[in-house]
């Protein structure tokens, strides 16, 4: 990677900004700055412009959301303040100083009812205040920043954090049996592996070029397709746990916010322009608990 390279990231105690952090150790060259909270307040937009006034940025890595997508219902103007107005901010502030955006985005933007992968062309159509303030929040940072890429990805697990990985795993030791909604389907993303992706795209030659040649939406999950059930079925098998496992419906068991019960991704676009070899989401989980397994007896 090339030791001139500045890269801001922010999240880095959630699951992708912790990984990137990990990766970041293979290139000491790289001027890096990871960000939480108490360095950079995503609800605050006076605090975001003082960080990018104080600190000079050739890449920015978008981490951070909210992601509490029940809760969100109830939190909707801290919902857009992070999401949102927060996203436009930022890519104002990358813009004014010509660095690159990659900024995290969701598969909960479409909820289109389209039975195959989705395309990153595929109208989209948000139910829930999470999902809305998401888009929204992609809209204003392609808007602000001709170099912005938007990366939409789905199910997101890592070996830290609370996901489903680590609920069904904790659920697996304490019940014989689980209920788990079958009739959502999409992709599991190990963390790892997205943040992977992000660092080749960085060290990319296609950035480059001109940004209409490569800024926008793309796909990014791992490979295959699931439903929650399954994936519940294969933790509990990887990691050796008899906890018995039952279908249900999503009616079975309502949310706050609706979820999408087709969101696989289409990555063509994604493989093609970045030249990305994706790992399977088999792969994913393994690797997931393994390294969990190393810290932990689950």
């Amino acid at each position: 990677m090339n030791a001139s390279f500045r890269i801001g990231v922010t999240g880095v105690n959630g699951q992708v900004g912790n990984a990137i952090q990990e990766l970041s150790k293979q290139f000491p060259e790289v001027t890096w700055t990871f960000l939480d909270r108490e360095e950079m307040d995503l609800s605050d937009t006076a605090n975001i412009v003082a960080h990018f006034a104080a600190n000079q940025y050739t890449h920015f890595i978008s981490c951070a959301a909210y992601t509490a997508v029940d809760k969100a219902e109830q939190e909707s103007e801290l919902s857009d303040k992070i999401n949102h107005r927060a996203a436009a901010e930022i890519a104002t502030q990358c813009a004014q100083q010509n660095a690159t955006l990659i900024h995290l985005s969701t598969d909960y933007v479409y909820h289109n009812g389209v039975d195959r992968p989705l395309l990153e062309s595929d109208p989209t159509q948000p139910q829930g205040v999470y999902a809305q303030t998401k888009l929204l929040g992609d809209h204003v940072a392609l808007a602000n920043n001709p170099k912005t890429i938007i990366l939409r990805t789905s199910w997101v697990y890592a070996p830290i954090g609370k996901n489903f990985v680590h609920t069904m795993l904790r659920l697996g030791q304490e019940r014989e049996s689980l209920r788990v909604v079958f009739d959502q389907v999409g992709t599991p993303t190990y963390a790892p592996h997205l943040a992977q992706a992000i660092l080749d795209i960085i060290q990319s030659p296609v950035l480059q070029g001109a940004p209409e040649e490569w800024s926008g939406i793309y796909h990014y999950s791992n490979e295959g397709v699931t439903s929650w059930f399954d994936f519940a079925i294969a933790i509990f098998a990887l990691a050796e746990l008899d906890c018995q496992v039952f279908p249900i419906t999503s009616a079975e068991y309502p949310t706050p916010a609706q979820r999408p019960t087709y969101s696989v991704l289409n990555k063509a676009k994604i493989k093609q322009r970045f030249d990305l070899s994706i790992p399977h989401w088999h792969t994913g989980l393994a690797n997931c608990l393994q390294t969990i397994s190393l810290t932990s007896s689950f």
